[in-house]
């Protein structure tokens, strides 16, 4: 195994199991963010062909069908007051950036900062011959 993989001297099972855990709980929140992302452009791209639906309907003369989709639809916040961008954004601030912190400050108290520790001794314990 790496020395970047390695517990430090000292360490035990259990710290090992629990930056693992907590390790795992950023994986989530990563993937949640990974959706959210997906989540602010799927609303992007919502809104846009709209707007050309709302160019269509006009173009052929449903003008007023087109006007209440202009007035009612576009551009229209998905939560009060808040594009997806701003989502985003407050989630980022407010959970996002404060977990990955707290999981960077505890691997860097109790393990010198090392990543994956918990992964790398099931890599070491679960190996197998061959590719």
């Amino acid at each position: 195994m790496d020395a970047a993989h390695r517990r430090p001297d000292g360490v035990d099972d259990q710290t090992v199991e629990a930056l693992g855990k907590l390790s795992e709980a950023l994986e989530v929140v990563e993937e949640a963010r990974g959706h959210l992302y997906a989540f602010h452009r799927r609303c992007g791209t919502a809104d846009l062909t709209l707007q050309e639906a709302v160019g269509l309907l006009r173009r052929a003369g449903h003008t007023a069908m087109a006007d209440d989709l202009q007035t009612n639809l576009v551009g229209r916040n998905v939560l009060p007051d808040r594009w997806s961008y701003q989502v985003v954004e407050e989630y980022d601030a407010m959970y996002h950036e404060p977990f990955r912190a707290a999981e960077a400050a505890a691997r860097e108290e109790l393990v010198e900062g090392r990543r994956h520790l918990y992964e790398a001794e099931m890599k070491v314990s679960e190996r197998r011959d061959g590719p």
